[in-house]
C-alpha cells in the first residue's frame, strides 16, 4: 500500500494546497497531527485534511485551539492559536478535541504519533539524532511516523523505519518548500518528498489577518 504522509501544516493552505497536488498517486493518506496554528487557513485546511486523510492524531496546536494562554511565551504560536479559536467553528473545534493522540495503520505494523511515542512524554522533540534511541518503541512495530519537529528524516533502525515526514506549512529545516513523505507499508522504504509552493501569497494573507510579520516571513528561508 502506498501512504501519503503529512504533517504540520499548521494552517498554511497554499502549502497544504502544492502538496496535494505534487503527491503521486496512493492509496491513502495520514496526517500526524498541528493541522492549525500560525498560519491564517485553520479552517479551510482543517476541512481539506479531514476530506482527504483517513486517519489523524492530534499535535500540540490541535489540543491548545482552547487554551491559546499556554503559549503566551511565543508570540507566533500564541496568535495563531488565538485567531484558530475565532475561525473554526464549534464542530470544528470539537474534531479537533476528540483525535486520538496515537494510533496504528497498515494492519497495526505501523505507529503514528505527533510528537513523543511515549505517552508519558506527550509534546516531547525528537530530533534526527535520537531517532536511534526510538528503538524499544519498535518491538511491536515495523515502523513508526511522527512530526512535530518541522524537520524532515528517515532513518533505519535494525531494519525497522523511523520517519519524520517534515511539515507541509511551516519547515525549519532551511529548506523552505512544503515536505511530505510517501510510504511502500509493503516494502517498508519511503520516500522524502518536496514542492515549492507561493510563500509571498502566506505573507500577504498573515498581514491582512493581523498575525506576527515573522509568521510568514520565517518561511522564506525554512526557519
Amino acid at each position: 500500500m502506498q501512504v501519503g504522509l503529512i504533517s504540520d501544516i499548521h494552517a498554511n493552505l497554499p502549502a497544504l494546497e502544492a502538496v496535494l497536488d505534487d503527491m503521486p498517486p496512493v492509496d491513502d493518506i495520514i496526517c500526524a497531527g498541528d493541522i492549525v496554528g500560525y498560519n491564517p487557513w485553520p479552517r479551510e485546511c482543517l476541512e481539506r485534511v479531514r476530506t482527504v486523510s483517513s486517519l489523524v492524531v492530534q499535535g500540540n496546536h490541535d489540543r491548545n485551539v482552547e487554551t491559546p494562554h499556554r503559549y503566551e511565551h511565543n508570540d507566533m504560536a500564541h496568535a495563531g492559536l488565538e485567531f484558530a479559536q475565532q475561525e473554526l467553528s464549534d464542530a470544528q473545534r470539537e474534531w479537533l478535541s476528540e483525535l486520538p493522540e496515537r494510533t496504528e495503520f497498515a494492519d497495526d505494523a505501523y505507529r503514528l504519533v505527533h510528537s513523543h511515542p511515549d505517552p508519558n512524554r506527550l509534546g516531547s522533540y525528537v530530533r534526527p539524532a535520537q531517532f536511534p534511541k526510538m528503538r524499544p518503541y519498535l518491538d511491536d512495530h515495523v515502523g513508526i511516523v511522527l512530526g512535530h519537529t518541522h524537520i524532515q528524516h528517515k532513518a533505519t533502525i535494525d531494519g525497522r523505519l523511523i520517519v519524520n515526514p517534515g511539515s507541509v506549512g511551516q519547515p525549519r529545516d532551511g529548506d523552505e518548500r512544503a515536505a511530505y513523505a510517501v510510504l511502500d507499508t509493503a516494502a517498508d522504504e519511503v520516500e522524502l518528498r518536496r514542492v515549492e509552493y507561493d510563500i509571498n501569497r502566506v505573507i500577504s494573507r498573515v498581514e491582512e489577518c493581523g498575525l506576527p510579520t515573522k509568521t510568514g516571513t520565517r518561511l522564506l528561508d525554512g526557519s
